[in-house]
């Protein structure tokens, strides 16, 4: 019991015993891509079942270990993995996108948490499989499919909300995406998984490799794809969608920064970190150590809502550009320059910062067109506690 908790609570990492190897499907939704070298890094191991999901080109393969079956009428990844499902016998499916590559023996540690029951399914880190382009060395840092090196809980509200289906392996009983969904089913199976009680890990350790978008238009627009998804997801989860999440002090002191004259933002962000700091140090964080927190929650709050604004609100973004100039554009750049300053990108901050800022732009664009198409706000509401 005190192991799940300290795992649950971030403060510790669950390696898994050795143990017998569940049986286990690898199962591949492709359309018009070509397989040859993910199947190649896969080797016979385990059996291989792709769906062709309407591609102009039938797929075939030879290899005796590889099945294919064919829709006639593409179904998008979600249903095009559903298909697949209900031709599955083993215990465990390891959904794997057709522009993965993945090394060898990287199920091994993968499978080895499915030991513990509470889990329900585990993914490893995806890096992007880029040339070392302008465009190459930002999605190097800031890839939305890359959720970082921290061994942390997989649940809302935590720096590794979701775990991408690029690779992930989960109980073939728990596997089941919406086809409703032509982005985002994802996150979906994630927070449906975690709301049901389940443990979905991340496994950091283990790294495949996803073949990124060459040019920038192939970049923006798949940001663009991944925003329209926030409204469908913001229906069926309501409380775990929100773009902005913040302590109503903080989030206080960020608007203030932003719109109030000088000295009232400096006079309500010191009012915030003083009484972080206080309630922190009167939980028993030491003196110091609860004021830095204090702080960097109040650079976080900020951060958060430039962002927000860039992304769902660049009208009035633009509006507060023109009346405050200096601030708004220190504002703005603040989640990219937080950002380099956090991952260190072999890219200068400036371009790094500008880039960021017209990926968001493509992002919430995407986010306005489905709330737009589902009638719904829900994902444009911050979410304050």
């Amino acid at each position: 019991a005190l192991g799940r908790r300290l795992v649950d609570a971030g403060l510790a990492r669950a390696y898994p015993p050795a143990g017998p190897r569940p049986s286990v499907t690898v199962l591949i939704p492709v359309r018009d891509r070509p397989l040859d070298a993910l199947l190649d890094a896969l080797g016979d191991h385990d059996p291989v079942l792709v769906v062709d999901d309407g591609s102009r080109e039938p797929v075939r393969c030879e290899r005796p270990h590889v099945t294919v079956l064919r829709l006639e009428t593409p179904r998008g990844p979600a249903g095009a993995r559903m298909h697949g499902l209900a031709h599955l016998g083993t215990a465990v499916v390891a959904c794997v996108d057709s522009d993965v590559l993945v090394p060898p023996g990287w199920l091994e540690p993968l499978l080895a948490h499915l030991a513990d029951p509470r889990v329900a399914a585990v993914a490893p880190r995806v890096r992007p499989d880029a040339p070392p382009t302008v465009l190459g060395r930002f999605l190097e840092a800031r890839s939305p499919l890359d959720m970082g090196p921290g061994d942390v809980p997989v649940r809302p509200g935590t720096p590794v909300a979701y775990v991408p289906t690029a690779a992930l392996v989960v109980r073939r009983e728990l596997a089941s995406f919406d086809p409703a969904l032509r982005y985002g089913e994802d996150v979906d199976l994630v927070w449906r998984l975690v709301a049901a009680g389940h443990e979905v890990r991340y496994e950091p350790r283990v790294e495949v490799r996803h073949r990124e978008p060459l040019g920038w238009a192939g970049a923006l627009r798949r940001r663009h794809r991944y925003g329209t998804a926030a409204a469908p997801l913001g229906r069926r989860h309501p409380a775990a969608a929100a773009h902005l999440v913040a302590a109503p002090l903080p989030l206080a002191a960020a608007v203030a920064a932003a719109v109030a004259p000088l000295p009232v933002a400096a006079g309500a962000a010191a009012l915030a970190t003083s009484v972080g700091a206080v309630r922190l140090h009167r939980a028993g964080v030491p003196g110091r150590d609860a004021l830095s927190m204090a702080a960097a929650a109040n650079a976080h709050a900020a951060s958060g809502l430039a962002r927000y604004a860039t992304q769902l609100a660049t009208p009035l973004a633009l509006a507060a550009l023109r009346c405050r100039p200096r601030r708004t554009a220190l504002l703005l750049a603040l989640p990219g320059v937080w950002d380099w300053a956090r991952r260190r990108p072999p890219l200068d901050p400036v371009r790094f910062a500008l880039i960021g800022v017209v990926d968001d732009v493509a992002y919430g664009t995407g986010v306005w067109r489905g709330c737009a198409r589902e009638r719904s706000l829900d994902p444009l509401r911050p979410r304050v506690r």
